[in-house]
């Protein structure tokens, strides 16, 4: 048996978004039907919108989500119905051969529900990043399921499944910051600010934040930078440089994406030093670095995909620091709000006005 439920569905590239009756399948082996209390408005969606990930549509939107099992089907043990969850895009498959060498967070074959949702008139639904979450249930594999504390607010606990945690994972698992680093983070947004939430928890004595948006420094100032740089009017590399006794910075985090912040990040680091590459680039941008430079500076160029977490490690641990005070994850909720305001939420985010808008059921 199916079930109609109400979703937001992004139609063609760049048509305003609009709210659709959504067919949700019974689960089928491996599979889970979520009911989704909460989910944020990530730019990742908005992309999907626009037709920055491919033309597969209609998109299901949504994928940064909280909610409880419904139910579950055949085979599935690690979930039950009356679970509470954060909905994780890397469903790990525990077989191929980074998952073997025990490095699962590198899983190279994560996996998805294998049955499609759909329109009422049979139109197969691409859900973003195979959640699809702007609906009131959605399917997915039931590894895309990580069980928490079901006290925390699902509007905040939801902001793990996507932003949040790979700007918080850019520092702490993937740039490996450690007690008394200097980091820099180059681009305040949403993962930027995790990323400085993420240095501040790891004990960083010096967090620089960078960004061309007065506002997105203030508040970064809040989420635990200790000095900003707009790099407008400074030259970041240069400001980066002083702030750390002409060195540079043990870990660059670059959150924005482009060629012209990589190579400040580049450039900002200290000899030795750490460059992570959080932001998304688009497929046609190109990178250009003097080899002996790369030669000669030594240390590492990261890229950080999902933050390198691991979900059944990395939800539960900072559900549980968020609850001790140890971190804020609320502070990256801006606002909640309706299905129907998403598009609304879209030109916020674009105008630079939220961290997070989330959609609460």
């Amino acid at each position: 048996m199916s079930q109609q439920v109400q979703g937001v569905i992004a139609p063609g590239k760049n048509e305003p978004v609009r709210i659709e009756t959504i067919v949700i399948p019974d689960p089928g082996p491996g599979e889970a039907v979520v009911k989704i209390q909460a989910c944020g408005v990530c730019h990742t969606d908005l992309h999907y919108k626009q037709g920055g990930i491919n033309d597969d549509f209609p998109f299901l939107l949504g994928h940064e989500a909280a909610g409880v099992v419904e139910s579950v089907g055949e085979g599935v043990t690690d979930v039950a119905p009356g679970d509470f969850v954060v909905l994780n895009w890397r469903a790990v498959c525990g077989q191929c051969r980074a998952c073997l060498r025990g490095r699962p967070w590198y899983c190279f074959d994560t996996h998805n529900a294998k049955q499609k949702m759909t329109l009422l008139d049979g139109t197969e639904l691409s859900p973003a990043l195979g959640i699809g979450a702007f609906a009131e249930k959605t399917l997915v594999a039931a590894g895309q399921c990580t069980k928490v504390d079901p006290e925390v607010s699902p509007a905040v606990a939801g902001l793990l499944g996507c932003g949040v945690m790979a700007g918080i994972g850019a520092a702490i698992n993937t740039g490996q910051v450690g007690r008394g680093d200097s980091v820099a983070v180059i681009g305040c947004g949403g993962v930027g600010d995790a990323a400085i939430a993420g240095a501040r928890l790891a004990g960083a004595a010096k967090i620089i934040a960078v960004d061309i948006d007065d506002r997105k420094l203030e508040t970064a100032r809040t989420m635990g930078a200790t000095h900003t740089v707009n790099s407008r009017s400074t030259d970041p590399v240069e400001a980066i440089r002083a702030l750390t006794d002409g060195n540079g910075a043990d870990v660059v985090i670059e959150a924005v994406g482009r060629p012209e912040t990589y190579k400040q990040a580049f450039y900002a680091r200290d000899l030795a030093g750490t460059v992570v590459l959080v932001g998304v680039p688009t497929p046609e941008m190109q990178l250009e670095l003097p080899l002996i430079d790369v030669f000669g500076r030594g240390g590492s160029l990261k890229s950080s995909w999902y933050g390198d977490c691991l979900p059944s490690r990395d939800f539960p641990m900072l559900i549980d620091l968020h609850q001790q005070g140890r971190i804020d994850l609320g502070a990256f909720v801006t606002e909640t709000i309706g299905l129907g305001d998403v598009e609304q939420a879209f030109a916020r985010m674009h105008d630079g006005d939220v961290l997070r808008s989330v959609v609460v059921f």
